[in-house]
């Protein structure tokens, strides 16, 4: 990727439930098991079983980035007291932040559990499927 893009900043402030899914969202992500989603006040991040898909809609345009496990290099999560970011650094070298705000104990619970998952993928090892499970019925207990 050009260095000279400028990095979109997601700043994700809620989880959705699959069926509240735009059709659009959907049409993404085919034969593929989604692990959770998360919304900014307008765009949409989906995590599933073989990649993460980001939505960035701007006011007349849509830009639809499509990141397989398997071009990640190296992760990273970082917690703040209310906040948190996933950093992905890709086999490019080109680094994508996904930043989580106003995040209480059960949200962080989750991107905990949705990190360990995608280490799990990027490692091309199999992911606890408890985990899987609760990401998937969104049962995250503290």
């Amino acid at each position: 990727m050009n260095s000279k893009i400028k990095k979109k900043q997601f700043m994700f402030s809620s989880v959705v439930n699959t069926k509240e899914l735009p059709a659009y969202v959907r049409q993404y992500i085919k034969n593929e098991q989604i692990l959770t989603i998360y919304k900014t006040e307008r765009d949409y991040g989906a995590f599933t079983d073989k990649k993460i898909v980001l939505f960035d809609n701007k006011e007349k345009t849509k830009q639809i980035y499509s990141i397989p496990y398997k071009s990640i290099s190296n992760s990273l999560i970082t917690f703040n007291e209310n906040n948190a970011q996933l950093s992905f650094i890709l086999n490019s070298n080109y680094l994508i932040p996904l930043n989580f705000i106003n995040m209480d104990g059960k949200d962080k619970r989750r991107l905990r559990i949705l990190y360990i998952c995608i280490d799990s993928f990027i490692n091309e090892q199999e992911p606890i499927k408890e985990d899987i499970d609760n990401l998937i019925n969104n049962n995250i207990k503290l």
